[in-house]
């Protein structure tokens, strides 16, 4: 090979390549070393030209390289279209590689991005076209290019997404795979369907537009929906989402080739102990729920994190990943409910806001509602509260004070904070948004309350330490990320308020673990949702219970009731005999007695009065 890279006028026959199969062997290892899975090399099922339907071979040509039987290896005129077209965007959004050159890169290169290797590649295209016929570059082609989730070759990935021979797929199906080479991970209609299926209809377009299939089939084949097998996924038994997760991050960052064929050790952060406790927790969690409501079909979710540096302990993306690869943790989009809620509050005392401040919990109108009518939001009780402090509001998770307070701090303002946290997801800057109205992942709403117990620093989450090739040489190594979200004050001050939640709010119940813990319930309309997010001074877990089709769980099953004793469960397994700590607040905080009714100072003797923690600029007005 190496004399094929240097450009040498010997390139290896057709048949050497199409049965060449590298013997390296890539292994995940958790913390401990202990493996977790390997990855052993190609799918590949070579067939030749004769036996790959047309309409596959036409769908590849439309979307890859219209000018394939016209050019000698590269096209010139695609290299300028395609320059002038990322000149005039400013960035790059067409590329000019024709099928040999791809071909080439495949066979030859590495994935590296610089004009070395493309000038490399376009001279071992040309090589390629003088020495083989087109039908002979196409056949290669075909079965070489990698299509996602261990698949090489068209044979490979009919099986692999659609469980059936090559000459059994429908015009749409083929269109399908034939839009992957371009990006196997971000197309895969295994983990992103919707993205999948748009990208399916743009080859579908372009087939239409140079006359290779008719405007019926278009509509037809545009028209079809999804129909997928359950392919094989090349993980083993343990934490089989940590691992899919892992290597879809690893596809985009080194390569198929390099991840299958390069002998690789993957180093990463999960604690296969946590990962047992987890797995152990959701099930046993999720099955109570299915007896108690009488439906099945109850999924689940659970992540951990440390909350210092960001590193996945354990994550379950689901019951059953035999059943459903689908990652409940870092794919699915969720409406949070009340578990947004402490991002509102602490943007508040971000702005200078005090946790004993009164807020007025009464009915409220507001303009833009459904249907132009006016929108008359209501407490999950139904019942109104009067004059409460921030933190009573919150522990209690009233719902009118949420919405007056982001309406006073601006959604706008409040949506900027939470991107600040790591909150990736759309958010739509309405009243709403204070009930945890827009969707976002479990990773993401997780990992922003990291934030409050790592003193305002937001950690990235990671899952890969460092990789290693089969010399031992770091190819790989993680950088962590952290950036400052809020002061320490803040963080601290959020902590205490979720502390209250635990101690005399929605999540009492977890005032019988044996340590001090914080966090916070979350239900979304018509209890679709249910979750808990909180946090010891050692560990940061998120837990969602819902189900896939977005219907009901069941009247009363809130985050409270459904997902808090999963969270509960899994955190007194893995705390153990072992103390969990105490929080730590910085020397800018100060802890005061209030009154919890009128927010005012109180004597230290007063039984009723709540110690609250407030920054040291910002006192009670009587302290000062």
């Amino acid at each position: 090979m190496g004399a094929v890279v240097g450009l040498s006028p010997d390139l290896p026959q057709i048949r050497s390549l199409e049965t060449y199969r590298p013997a390296a062997l890539t292994r995940v290892l958790a913390i401990d070393r202990n493996v977790l899975a390997e990855f052993y090399g190609e799918r590949r099922d070579p067939v030749p030209l004769s036996q790959i339907p047309r309409h596959m071979t036409e769908a590849v040509i439309a979307i890859e390289d219209q000018s394939f039987f016209q050019h000698r290896g590269v096209d010139l005129k695609a290299i300028v279209r395609a320059a002038v077209r990322n000149i005039g965007a400013g960035k790059y959004v067409e590329g000019a590689s024709t099928i040999t050159q791809q071909l080439a890169k495949t066979l030859f290169l590495t994935p590296e991005k610089t004009l070395a290797r493309k000038v490399r590649e376009a001279l071992l295209a040309l090589q390629l076209e003088r020495r083989y016929t087109k039908q002979e570059i196409l056949q290669l082609y075909l079965n070489q290019i990698y299509l996602g989730s261990g698949a090489y070759g068209v044979a490979s990935a009919a099986k692999t997404f659609f469980g059936k021979p090559l000459d059994q797929l429908t015009l749409a199906e083929s269109a399908l795979i034939a839009a992957m080479p371009r990006a196997p991970s971000r197309y895969s209609p295994l983990n992103h369907p919707e993205l999948a299926l748009e990208r399916r209809n743009i080859v579908l377009r372009s087939m239409l537009n140079v006359g290779l299939i008719s405007q019926e089939q278009y509509r037809i084949a545009s028209e079809e929906a999804l129909h997928l097998s359950e392919g094989p996924v090349q993980t083993a038994a343990q934490a089989p989402y940590f691992v899919q997760d892992v290597q879809q991050r690893l596809e985009s960052l080194l390569g198929p080739n390099q991840l299958y064929q390069g002998g690789l050790t993957i180093y990463t952060t999960l604690r296969p102990d946590y990962q047992a406790a987890a797995e152990s927790a959701l099930e046993a969690g999720v099955e109570m729920v299915e007896t108690r409501t009488g439906r099945a079909g109850v999924q689940g979710a659970l992540i951990c994190l440390d909350p210092a540096s960001g590193a996945i302990w354990a994550l379950v993306g689901g019951r059953d990943f035999s059943q459903s690869a689908f990652d409940r943790v870092t794919m699915a989009q969720r409406q949070p409910g009340s578990a947004f809620k402490p991002i509102v509050y602490a943007y508040a005392i971000h702005s200078g806001h005090a946790q004993n401040e009164i807020i007025l919990d009464a009915p409220v109108v507001y303009p833009g509602g459904v249907g132009g009518r006016q929108w008359r939001p209501q407490n999950f009780s139904q019942s109104y509260h009067g004059a409460v402090t921030l933190r009573e509001a919150l522990a209690r998770s009233i719902n009118i004070p949420a919405i007056k307070l982001l309406d006073q701090l601006g959604p706008d303002n409040v949506i900027a904070f939470a991107r600040q946290l790591g909150i990736e997801a759309d958010m739509a800057p309405n009243l709403s948004l204070a009930l945890g109205s827009s969707a976002m992942t479990l990773m993401e709403l997780t990992s922003a309350y990291g934030t409050f117990v790592n003193q305002g620093k937001r950690s990235q989450p990671f899952g890969i330490i460092k990789v290693t090739d089969a010399q031992g040489r770091t190819v790989f190594a993680n950088q962590p990320h952290r950036t400052v979200a809020m002061s320490p004050a803040t963080a601290a001050i959020v902590t205490d308020m979720l502390q209250a939640v635990v101690e005399e709010g929605t999540a009492r119940k977890a005032r019988d673990i044996g340590f001090v813990v914080a966090g916070k319930t979350g239900t979304s309309n018509d209890f679709k949702d249910a979750l808990f997010v909180g946090y010891s001074p050692r560990a940061l877990t998120g837990v969602w219970v819902g189900r896939d089709d977005a219907q009901s769980l069941g009247r009363g099953e809130t985050g409270g009731r459904a997902a808090l004793p999963i969270w509960m469960r899994f955190m007194a397994e893995i705390h153990g005999d072992r103390h969990a700590g105490a929080f730590a607040w910085p020397d800018s905080v100060m802890a005061v007695p209030i009154d919890p009714k009128s927010g005012q100072r109180a004597p230290i003797t007063d039984p009723k009065a709540r110690t609250m923690l407030f920054d040291a600029d910002n006192l009670p007005a009587r302290l000062q």
